[in-house]
């Protein structure tokens, strides 16, 4: 499947989804303490998206691999050749 294929391992791409939405929910729990005054209500409003955002970014960034546009290709070295004889 074309999402599970690109330049980059499936651990980075869940680190880097679990390092974001740890980043994300802390700013969610104090968006949401701020507006609700509820310190309880704001840790379940943090913790239910969690999981919903880590996997939706996982997925967006898988997509994103496989997304050739503005992305630089490294030009083989000058006197390379495909010839593999």
């Amino acid at each position: 499947m074309f999402l599970f294929n690109g330049r980059e391992a499936h651990s980075r791409s869940f680190v880097k989804a679990a390092s974001w939405r740890a980043l994300g929910s802390i700013d969610t729990f104090l968006l949401s303490w701020l507006f609700t005054s509820s310190v309880h209500a704001a840790g379940a409003i943090a913790s239910t998206e969690v999981i919903t955002k880590m996997a939706l970014y996982y997925f967006h960034e898988r997509v994103w691999a496989n997304i050739k546009w503005g992305t630089q290709h490294a030009q083989p070295p000058a006197g390379a050749s495909d010839d593999t004889r």
